[in-house]
């Protein structure tokens, strides 16, 4: 299966949460396939500090890196203008996540289902 990372399983990774780094390993394990796009990774950046950087620097290196182009934007802003129709309000990062996911063919892995529950991409919790 393959899993798009966000960023707040990145985050609890690197923080040392038991069920992030539990899921992270099981990931591996069962061959699923994560990924991750510039958003998560500029999300987890901003947040991390410089000492910090070679641990996200391993965390990355098996990681598939994916950018998957204009029609997995037009997608993202097509479901947060359904979400601001609904009442509701999807982050552009959030959108984009879930719309890089979605071209991929792949799940997020967050523990944010509230958010991600906007689109119609499966979503993954730890």
């Amino acid at each position: 299966m393959k899993l798009l990372l966000d960023a707040a399983f990145v985050i609890d990774h690197m923080r040392g949460m038991p069920a992030a780094i539990e899921r992270y390993r099981a990931l591996f394990e069962a061959g699923d396939e994560p990924l991750v796009n510039e958003i998560v990774v500029c999300e987890v950046r901003a947040g991390t500090r410089d000492a910090e950087l070679p641990i996200l620097h391993a965390f990355l290196e098996p990681v598939e890196f994916i950018q998957p182009g204009p029609d997995a934007a037009l997608k993202a802003g097509a479901w947060r203008e359904l979400a601001r129709r609904g009442g509701h309000h999807l982050s552009l990062a959030d959108a984009l996540i879930a719309a890089a996911a979605d071209a991929a063919d792949a799940a997020v892995l967050t523990r944010n289902e509230r958010h991600f529950g906007l689109t119609p991409v499966p979503v993954e919790t730890y």
